[in-house]
C-alpha cells in the first residue's frame, strides 16, 4: 500500500514536469530538448538556496525563475539566433550541465536536517508518504488553475492561435516571436518548478537527474491521451497529471514483476512507445472487425 501511495504522490509531482512539456509540445507545437537541462536547474538552485539558509518557499520560486531563464536562452536562439528548436534546446541542456556544477560546487547536495517545503506541521502529521500526495495535490491544482486561467486571457488565446497557424497568427497582428519566448519562459519554468519539488521530497539534487525526463513527460501526455480522450483544454490539462500518475503506477506494477531499477529508462521508453502506437493499433483492429462484418454480410 505505501508503495502505492508513493507512485501517487511522485505522479502528482511529477505531473507539473508533463504541464511544461505540454505547452511546448502541444499547444507551441516546438520541440524543446531544454527541459532534460531545466529540471535538474530547477533542482540545483532550490537545493542550494535552502542549505545557505534560504526559506524553501523562496527557493522554490528561485527555481522557477531559473527554469524560466533557462528557457528565454533557448527562445532568443530560435527567435534572434534562427537556430532550429531542436538544437537550440540541446545548446542551452548542455551549458545548463557545468552552470549546476557551479551553483551546486559538486556534483551531488543533499538536504539532510534541512527544512524543505514538506517540513510544514500538516504535512508531517501525515501518514508515510502521504506528505507528497498531498503537496502534490495542492500543486498541481494551483498551477493547473493558473494555466486554465491564462489560456483564456487575450495573451493566452494568442499563444494557442499562435501554435495552431503561424500565419494566421501573423495576420491577425501577433507576434509568433513573442509568443515563442512567453511560451518557452513559462514552459521550463513550470519544469524547474518540477525539479525544485522532486528534489526536495528525495532529499537531494544530482546533476544527472534530468536524464530521460523528456521521456517522463511525454509519457504523461501520451498516456492521459490514450485513457482520457475526446476532452476540451481545461479538462486535458488536469488529465496530464493523471497520466503521470498512471505512468508511475505502469513503472511500479514492472518493478513489482522482478525487473531491475536500473532499468528503468528502458522501461519509460517501452512504455511511451507503447502508449504511442495503441491508437494505430485500434484504428488496425477497428478497420479488421470492418472488413470482417463486410466479409460475412456478403
Amino acid at each position: 500500500m505505501n508503495l502505492i501511495v508513493s507512485a501517487i504522490g511522485q505522479g502528482f509531482l511529477w505531473g507539473l514536469l508533463g504541464l511544461g512539456l505540454f505547452l511546448s509540445f502541444r499547444i507551441m507545437n516546438t520541440t524543446d530538448m531544454t527541459v532534460e537541462g531545466t529540471f535538474p536547474l530547477g533542482a540545483a538552485v532550490s537545493v542550494s538556496l535552502i542549505v545557505q539558509g534560504t526559506n524553501p518557499f523562496l527557493a522554490t520560486l528561485a527555481a522557477f525563475v531559473a527554469g524560466a531563464l533557462a528557457g528565454l536562452v533557448t527562445a532568443l536562439l530560435i527567435t534572434k539566433g534562427k537556430i532550429p528548436s531542436l538544437l537550440a534546446g540541446i545548446l542551452t541542456m548542455t551549458g545548463i550541465y557545468s552552470i549546476d556544477l557551479m551553483v551546486m560546487g559538486k556534483s551531488n547536495v543533499s538536504l539532510l536536517g534541512k527544512k524543505t517545503i514538506y517540513s510544514l506541521a500538516f504535512l508531517q502529521k501525515l501518514p508515510q508518504y502521504f506528505d507528497s500526495v498531498v503537496a502534490g495535490t495542492i500543486l498541481m491544482v494551483l498551477v493547473t488553475c493558473d494555466l486554465i486561467w491564462f489560456l483564456s486571457t487575450d495573451f493566452g488565446q494568442a499563444f494557442i492561435a499562435t501554435g495552431d497557424n503561424t500565419q494566421m497568427a501573423k495576420s491577425q497582428g501577433i507576434s509568433p516571436q513573442q509568443m515563442t519566448v512567453a511560451g518557452l519562459m513559462i514552459s521550463n519554468g513550470l519544469v524547474g518548478l518540477c525539479g525544485a519539488v522532486v528534489a526536495q521530497s528525495n532529499g537531494y539534487a544530482d546533476v544527472n537527474m534530468g536524464m530521460g525526463t523528456i521521456v517522463i513527460a511525454l509519457a504523461s501526455i501520451i498516456i492521459s491521451e490514450v485513457v482520457f480522450r475526446n476532452l476540451g483544454l481545461a479538462s486535458r490539462l488536469f488529465a496530464v497529471s493523471l497520466g503521470s500518475i498512471i505512468y508511475r503506477l505502469l513503472l511500479l506494477a514492472v518493478l513489482q514483476v522482478g525487473l531491475s531499477s536500473n532499468n528503468l529508462n528502458l522501461i519509460s521508453s517501452l512504455v511511451l512507445a507503447a502508449c504511442m502506437m495503441l491508437p494505430q493499433v485500434e484504428e488496425k483492429l477497428r478497420l479488421k472487425q470492418t472488413f470482417m462484418k463486410g466479409f460475412k454480410h456478403d
